[in-house]
This record gives structure tokens, C-alpha cells and sequence, in this order.
């Protein structure tokens, strides 16, 4: 075993953050600490962790994921364990790295050969789905997610609903299986027409039907239509989750591995999520990093059903020449036939990091700014 020799961070676009972990010997590992929107929050932490972890025992991944976790007093929430997730990422693709396996062989092993995957269309606001679904078949894909609506207010006209049933029906046409992300921007009152109205074009699963923090509101909108309910990526840890599984109000759990405390608690959430009957698929529109360590979560997971990838999702687009594939040395790593992606089966998270663009980028990278919706008489609406 080796001590931590380094940890360093690099902000680069069009919005993620990068964790580079080296021990004694030389051996590192990458990790992803990306929470959209609070760049600079997550690297004022990582500050704090990297004076506090260099010098201990790099293989000792659960000893400092529970230094972090029991010894700071205050717990959870999005900007401390997308922190500890980038830590515990870099430091399972170093042990990877050094024993010469990909990471799914240190927790238990294949259970499947491929990765069942989906992508984005349509926008923040979602437009012209038909071509971008057409171009999503081109490139392989089978499923799709959109956002269900537009911004909206408190209490809308029901007839903004209408455009929602009629983008998915569109969609749903060309063959693609549709999920809906109602993204925690509608609430009650029009969240539950909303279930309704899609409820029975058959969307693969409604996407936080409302905010996380309406527990009781979402178990209510569950009960109401036989749509699976998804939600999870603003859900921080196993003890964030507990109270949904116990609810018996979600069907799929979509834990970040950037936000919920890396591997090592994505695992223990997806073990807790399989003894309720709870699928699990993974959140992330975000980068390379992130999305290979999901995956080698993926190939070793019982209760996995599908995984969220950002190839040309628009905040990439938006970047111009950046996306996940940019900052991977192979970039068909990560190609979509038939609707999966192959097993990373590479040593440590299974891709290459080309870390020459990772540190030219990162010297000319601003933080990335969460957007901001107003109604027409200047009142904010959720994003």
C-alpha cells in the first residue's frame, strides 16, 4: 500500500469538475466531482479535504468515505458529498489501476455484458423532438428522455399540458421508448393533471413528478397513476433515500454518483433500493468520468435497468466542441449500438483520461451558471 501523495481538481467544460488522486508509488486514479451550477463551492470543500487526506493510506477507500462522513459532525448535502464523490471515484479507479482490474471485478463481478442507455433531446425547453429523436435512432439509441414542459407556474392553464401528451406521442411514434423529466419544476396542482394526461401513452417513467423535498406529495401523485415514478439525483446519501423506499413511492432510483458519495454509496443505496423491489438508473447528464464509474456500478448490480448518458446533451452543444467525449483517449468507449454500450472492462473505471486537454482546458474555464426562469410578472420558477 501506498500514502496519498496528491489530489488536485480541474473545472473544465462545458460544466463538470475533474479529480486527479496519485499515491507514493505513482499510481493514480480520476474522479468526478461535478454538481452543476456550484463549481466553486464544491472546490472551496475539496480544498478542505485534500489538506485533511494527503498522507493516508490510499487503499483505505471506506476508511476515509467514513473519516469524511463521521468525523466532520455536520453531513449530507449536495456540495459536501459531490466532494467526497469525486475523492472516492479517483481513489477506486487507482486501486483499479494498481491491481490491473476494472473496477466491477473489486465489488462483486459481472452480472451482465452490456449497459442498457439512453440520451437527452429537446432542451431545457423542449423543441423539435421529432428530428432530435430521429438523430438519437441514427446514433443507436433505443429509449430517450425530455423534459415534460416548459417553466411553469404554481397553478398553469391546463392547456400548456397539451403540448407535453402531444411531444411524447411524436416521439413515442419513431419507435423510441419516451421517459418524462418533469425535473421538479411543476407543482402539485399541475403535476398530478400532468401523470394523468400522459399516463396513458405509457412514458417509460415520470421523472420527479415534484421536488424531493415533498415526500408526501409524491407518494400521493404515485398513487394516482400507474406510470413508474423516478427521482433520486437531489437525494444525497442512503439515509436521504430510506424514507422513499419506505413510502413505497418510487419505482426506480436514480442516485448521482457525483452527488451521493461516489462508488462506495452508490452501491450501499443500490443494495438498499433491490430489497424494496426498487430498480435503479442511475443520474447523469454529466462527464466521462462520472458516467464510467455508473457504469462499472452498472455491470455489477443486480436490480440495474438503464443509464442516463450526456452524449450531446444541450449544455454540451452549448460548449461547442466539448463533450464526453473530448477528455477519453478512445472515444468508442462509449458508442451506443442497439441501444447499449459495452462493458468497460479496462483496469480501473475501463477509460484513459487525456489528461494533456484535461489541464489545457481547465485554464480557461468559467464556472458554469445554473439557468433562471421567470414567469411573465417577473416571479421565479424552478428550473
Amino acid at each position: 500500500m501506498a500514502k496519498i501523495k496528491s489530489i488536485e481538481y480541474f473545472r473544465v467544460l462545458p460544466r463538470w469538475l475533474f479529480v486527479k488522486i496519485v499515491d507514493e508509488d505513482g499510481h493514480y486514479g480520476w474522479g468526478e466531482s461535478t454538481l452543476e451550477g456550484h463549481t466553486q463551492a464544491i472546490e472551496g470543500t475539496l480544498n478542505e479535504l485534500i489538506e485533511r487526506f494527503t498522507g493516508y493510506e490510499a487503499d483505505d477507500i471506506e476508511q476515509i468515505w467514513q473519516t469524511v462522513w463521521r468525523l466532520g459532525f455536520y453531513r449530507g448535502g449536495p456540495v459536501f458529498m459531490s466532494a467526497i464523490s469525486g475523492i472516492d471515484i479517483a481513489l477506486w479507479d487507482l486501486k483499479g489501476r494498481r491491481l490491473g482490474v476494472p473496477i466491477h471485478q473489486l465489488i462483486g463481478g459481472k452480472v451482465r455484458s452490456k449497459i442498457s442507455v439512453y440520451a437527452w433531446i429537446g432542451g431545457d425547453r423542449p423543441a423539435d423532438v421529432e428530428a432530435a429523436g430521429k438523430a438519437r435512432l441514427a446514433q443507436g439509441f433505443k429509449a430517450v428522455k425530455m423534459n415534460a414542459t416548459e417553466d411553469m407556474n404554481w397553478l398553469d392553464s391546463p392547456s400548456v399540458l397539451e403540448s407535453s401528451v402531444q411531444r411524447l406521442q411524436l416521439v413515442k411514434a419513431l419507435g423510441l421508448d419516451v421517459a418524462l423529466d418533469f425535473h421538479g419544476r411543476l407543482h402539485k396542482p399541475m403535476a398530478k393533471q400532468l401523470a394523468k394526461a400522459v399516463e396513458p401513452h405509457n412514458p417509460l417513467f415520470i421523472e420527479e413528478p415534484l421536488l424531493s423535498e415533498h415526500p408526501e406529495g409524491i407518494k400521493q401523485v404515485s398513487s394516482l397513476v400507474t406510470c413508474p415514478i423516478a427521482l433520486g439525483e437531489r437525494l444525497y446519501s442512503r439515509w436521504d433515500v430510506k424514507r422513499f423506499l419506505e413510502d413505497g413511492s418510487v419505482d426506480i432510483l436514480q442516485p448521482d454518483i457525483s452527488h451521493c458519495g461516489g462508488i462506495s454509496e452508490m452501491r450501499r443505496i443500490a443494495s438498499m433500493a433491490e430489497t424494496y423491489d426498487v430498480a435503479i438508473a442511475p443520474h447523469c447528464p454529466l462527464g466521462p468520468i462520472a458516467l464510467a464509474a455508473c457504469m462499472q456500478v452498472d455491470l455489477a448490480t443486480p436490480n440495474f435497468v438503464i443509464q442516463e448518458m450526456s452524449l450531446g446533451i444541450h449544455y454540451n452543444v452549448e460548449a461547442g466542441e466539448y463533450d464526453i467525449t473530448s477528455y477519453v483517449k478512445d472515444p468508442k468507449v462509449f458508442d451506443v449500438q442497439d441501444g447499449f454500450v459495452k462493458a468497460l472492462n479496462a483496469p480501473g473505471l475501463g477509460v484513459e483520461v487525456d489528461e494533456e486537454t484535461v489541464r489545457r482546458v481547465a485554464q480557461i474555464t468559467k464556472p458554469w451558471e445554473c439557468r433562471g426562469f421567470y414567469g411573465p410578472d417577473g416571479a421565479i420558477r424552478e428550473w
